[in-house]
Formats: C-alpha cells, sequence, structure tokens
C-alpha cells in the first residue's frame, strides 16, 4: 500500500508537468460555468411561477433545478473529451466524469430526503459528509486503491453465534440499510401525504395508519436490507429476546405509554380540539402523539400528559359527544332579604351575557338555609368551553353584585349568637 501511494504520487506530479493539462483546465472550467448559468437560469423561471405552479415544481420538476449543473456539466466534460482525446490527454476530463455523476447521485438523494423531512437543520451537515464519503470511494475507485482496502476490511473478521462476519460485511448492511430507508422515507411520504388529503378518513386514524405505514415500512427495509448482504437474520434472535426482556422490564412505562397511544387514536375517545381534565390538569387537547398527549390551558401552559394515564384513569371530557356543559355560581344572601327577587337578579345577570345560551334558560335555586345566610344557585350553559369560563363567571358576578346593591340584598358575613349567662 505505501509503494502504490508514492507510485500514485509520482504519476500524478508528472501528469501535472504535461502542457495538455491547461488546456483541460480551462475546458473543464468552460463547462462548469456553463452548467452553473445554465441552473441560475433554471431557478430564476421556477420563481416567478405563481403559488399553484409553485407547488408543482417543487414536487414534479423541484429534482430538475438540484440536478441541472452536475447533469448539464457532466454532459458538456463528455462531449469534449470525446471531442479533445484525438489531439490531447484527456486523463483529467475522464477523472471529472466520476466525481460528477456522484455529485448528481448525491443531489438526488437529498432531495428525496428534503421533500420527506422539510428544510431540516441536520440534513445541510449530513450531505456534506455524505458527499465527502461518496467522493473519498470514488476517489479511491480511480486510484485503484478500493480493491486493496476493501481486502483489509474482510481481513478484520468476527464470530457472532455460529455466523462469521467482517468489516465489509458490516459496511455493506450499512449501505443497503441506508438506500432501503432512503426508499422507505420517500414511500412513507407519499402513503402520509395520500392519507391527509383524504377528506372521508378521520384525523386520528390518518395519524394512526401513518405512523403503522411508516413502522412497517422500516420493519421491511431491514428484513431486506440484511439478507442482501449475507447476513442471517436468524443470528439475530438474541438481541431480538434480550430486546424484549428489557421491554418488558425496564421499559414498562414506555411501552404502555406507546400501546395507549394507539389506544386513543383508534378508539377516538379523545380527539384534537376536546376540553379535557385528568387530576389537576386540564385544557385543550392540541397534539396526540404514540407517547404522549399535550394539553393547553387557558394560562397558555401545556401539560404533556402521559397517554398511559388518559387510559388507566377517569378523564373529564367537555366536549366529547356534546360541547354544552353547565357553570354554576354559588351565592349567599341575608335572611331579612328578599329571596324571590335575588334569584330574579341572578337569572338577569346570565342573560345579559351573550355567551349564556337561552335553551336551556338560566335557573337559580334555593340549596339551604345556612348559619350565616341562605344559599342560592345560578347554573346556566355554555356551548364554547374552549374559551375558558374564568372571566364569564367574573362578569356575571359582578353584574349579580350590582344588582344586589341597587336592590339593597345584603350578601352576609360569618354570623354567631352568643348568650351571656348570669351567674
Amino acid at each position: 500500500m505505501p509503494n502504490e501511494i508514492s507510485n500514485l504520487l509520482g504519476d500524478f506530479w508528472r501528469y501535472l508537468q504535461q502542457p495538455d493539462l491547461l488546456w483541460q483546465i480551462g475546458v473543464l472550467l468552460l463547462c462548469l460555468a456553463l452548467a452553473y448559468f445554465a441552473e441560475r437560469r433554471v431557478r430564476s423561471r421556477a420563481s416567478s411561477h405563481s403559488m399553484d405552479d409553485r407547488l408543482a415544481w417543487r414536487y414534479g420538476q423541484g429534482g430538475l433545478k438540484r440536478l441541472t449543473f452536475p447533469l448539464l456539466a457532466l454532459a458538456l466534460v463528455v462531449l469534449a473529451r470525446a471531442v479533445l482525446r484525438n489531439w490531447l490527454s484527456v486523463h483529467l476530463l475522464t477523472l471529472a466524469i466520476p466525481l460528477l455523476a456522484s455529485l448528481a447521485v448525491i443531489r438526488a438523494v437529498f432531495y428525496v430526503l428534503r421533500l420527506s423531512f422539510g428544510n431540516s437543520g441536520w440534513l445541510g451537515s449530513f450531505e456534506r459528509l455524505f458527499a465527502l464519503l461518496v467522493w473519498g470511494i470514488v476517489a479511491l475507485h480511480i486510484t485503484g486503491l478500493l480493491p486493496e482496502l476493501i481486502d483489509m476490511l474482510e481481513g478484520v473478521s468476527f464470530s457472532l453465534g455460529k455466523q462469521q462476519f467482517n468489516l465489509w460485511q458490516i459496511v455493506q448492511a450499512c449501505a443497503a440499510l441506508l438506500v432501503t430507508l432512503l426508499a422507505v422515507i420517500w414511500a412513507s411520504g407519499l402513503i402520509e401525504d395520500r392519507l391527509m388529503r383524504a377528506e372521508g378518513l378521520d384525523g386520528n386514524l390518518r395519524v394512526v395508519f401513518t405512523r403503522l405505514a411508516k413502522a412497517l415500512l422500516i420493519l421491511l427495509a431491514v428484513l431486506v436490507g440484511l439478507p442482501m448482504v449475507g447476513i442471517d437474520l436468524t443470528t439475530l434472535s438474541v438481541f431480538g429476546g434480550a430486546l424484549g426482556v428489557g421491554i418488558g422490564f425496564g421499559l414498562q412505562k414506555i411501552a404502555s405509554s406507546y400501546v395507549s397511544g394507539f389506544i386513543l387514536l383508534l378508539d377516538r375517545s379523545i380527539r384534537i380540539g376536546n376540553i379535557i381534565s385528568v387530576g389537576s390538569e386540564r385544557g385543550q387537547v392540541t397534539q396526540i402523539t404514540t407517547r404522549y398527549t399535550v394539553l393547553k390551558g387557558l394560562s397558555g401552559v401545556e401539560a404533556i400528559v402521559p397517554n398511559e394515564i388518559l387510559v388507566g384513569s377517569v378523564v373529564l371530557n367537555e366536549s366529547y359527544t356534546d360541547p354544552h356543559i353547565r357553570i354554576v355560581l354559588s351565592v349567599q344572601i341575608g335572611y331579612d332579604s328578599d329571596i324571590e327577587q335575588a334569584m330574579r337578579i341572578m337569572v338577569d345577570a346570565a342573560r345579559t351575557q351573550p355567551r349564556v345560551l337561552a335553551d336551556p334558560e338560566p335557573q337559580a335555586f334555593l340549596l339551604a338555609f345556612a348559619d350565616s345566610g341562605i344559599n342560592l344557585e345560578l347554573g346556566f350553559w355554555v356551548d364554547d368551553p374552549q374559551v375558558g369560563t374564568l372571566r364569564l363567571r367574573s362578569d356575571i358576578n359582578l353584574a349579580i353584585w350590582r344588582g344586589f346593591r341597587s336592590a339593597g340584598i345584603e350578601i352576609p358575613y360569618p354570623q354567631r349568637e352568643v348568650h351571656m349567662i348570669e351567674g
């Protein structure tokens, strides 16, 4: 290996001293410049389209925008090599062909990834790393060092059970899994897009089917990718058993939450937008995942509730089948007050609020004769509990207090009668 590297460096130095190299560099730069300006032309035409055309451009011709430069540069270099090979040495142009082809492959792969994941921050770094890896392999192939590297990797072997493995098999397995996973990501993106546009399908079922499809496709990718490089899946049964034991004991809570998440999504007992109360938490359901459910309270604080709790405890759903809820306000008046007038004031205070429903109409009730006064109750109905009830309660209480003050109705303090016995 060291002798071949030194010979390679010597050949490269002698090649740099040839006069034909300058002509090849000039032709190569010309081809790259033409391809660059063609790519700019394609991008400017994409930005001039309407919004509907831009959506079609993204999914239909967006790949052409990323592949214009490497494909056109590759075609120009191949044409230039065919024309100049009769007069000049074209080794540099021959070296540029696989590099441009690999660039086209890299851009095509990451075009699919960006459609599936969006403009995620990690894709940029991963694309550069992937490009360096591919170009490194191409460079090893061109220089003739790749076969020796493969032989060296095959020489490092180890056994797992009854099967023998080597590092080259592991590299092939990783590459096969990467290719199949890219295909899975692309297919799952298509399935998710079709499911999300299905109008007759419930929102929870769309999420369930999307995640089930993605999980099954990933499992299929593993089952297909590993046998392609000669890895027997039966040798992984020991690890599968250990993983099952780990899930059964150490990951019991997490596994229970995931199973509970699928139950919630399938039985649709809790949906996005419902107002629920579980334990001390109350809020609107904004997100349901396979592990947890997000409740957004009226204060803006979001509570992340494990799905296991929602399945295993009593949940108060204020909008399960009917969004109408009854709100109760309690008031105490003095024994010298006019009870019927007080009840009419309470009902009128509720009727003046636009959120209070007229049917069923607000009603006031006499609950009990307490120690310090008479306990009254006002009940009324609303159909928008997601807006909250604190402001509504405050407005009605304020209207009752004003009405009581105008009518001379007393809201008593706590009272006690003390009798003094002489002697």
